[in-house]
């Protein structure tokens, strides 16, 4: 079997990177190039070269008018032309999102924490997060986002929540999700040391969904075995593609 192309990583913010999926494309020998945009590193101009597509998220609006975020709508456009596998996180997934036409609004209530989610019924959704009776229907992923995706025309929605409708779709190999799937040990304790003003407002407005920083750790030593695990099986779908 020949080698794998290389995985292009796109990364909106230095506080925001591959964790989980840097390690898990280390650990089976896969290439990746990591563009840093915060850092300097310009995205490509083009996929050539390109096994897959990986996007990565941040604290930006996805409708903010930056060149970075455009570009990274342009690659996913040429992702879906030319059958690259395209895996986006949070932002990543509503980039993917607006590039197909959907819009990006203010998120019925925001989640920040670990939230479990609904799967939709049938095959399509147990292919990429496994059938019920195997891991259970619902899965508590990491989330932090205020905004969130509709689903766009020709996608094919794989779960929701009461809180957030659309948290993943796939199109063809795609596949876009409102969660942080990446997350690990570390970045989970350096977000849920947050102080920031949206984060403290929107924590006082729904504390509901609005986790604090301590309920997040005490979560995340329960969470975080299922949550990696999880993470290998999409990781591992979106990937087989590629070969």
């Amino acid at each position: 079997m020949p080698a794998l192309k290389p995985v292009l990583v796109l990364q909106h913010l230095s506080a925001d990177g591959p964790a989980t999926l840097g390690r898990w494309l280390a650990a089976r020998g896969v290439a990746a190039d990591v563009r840093n945009t915060e850092a300097g590193i310009a995205y490509p101009e083009t996929l050539a070269g390109y096994g897959a597509l990986a996007i990565l998220g941040g604290e930006m609006s996805a409708n903010d008018p930056l060149p970075s975020l455009r570009r990274a709508e342009a690659l996913f456009i040429e992702a879906l032309r030319d059958g690259v596998p395209t895996i986006g996180h949070c932002l990543g997934g509503q980039l993917m999102a607006r590039a197909l036409g959907a819009r990006i609004v203010d998120s019925p209530a925001p989640e920040v924490g670990f939230h479990e989610i609904d799967l939709e019924p049938g095959p399509l959704a147990e292919a990429w997060f496994g059938a019920p009776d195997a891991v259970g229907a619902r899965h508590r992923v990491f989330q932090w986002h205020y905004e969130a995706f509709e689903l766009p025309a020709g996608a094919q929605p794989l779960a929701g929540s009461a809180a957030c409708p659309r948290q993943a779709f796939v199109i063809g190999p795609h596949l876009a999700m409102q969660f942080h799937i990446e997350l690990d040990a570390e970045k989970l304790a350096r977000w849920s040391a947050d102080d920031g003003p949206r984060y403290l407002a929107a924590l006082a407005r729904y504390p509901d969904t609005v986790h604090s920083g301590a309920r997040m750790r005490a979560d995340g030593a329960r969470c975080l075995a299922a949550h990696h695990a999880l993470a290998d099986r999409l990781y591992t779908r979106w990937l087989a593609a590629a070969r």
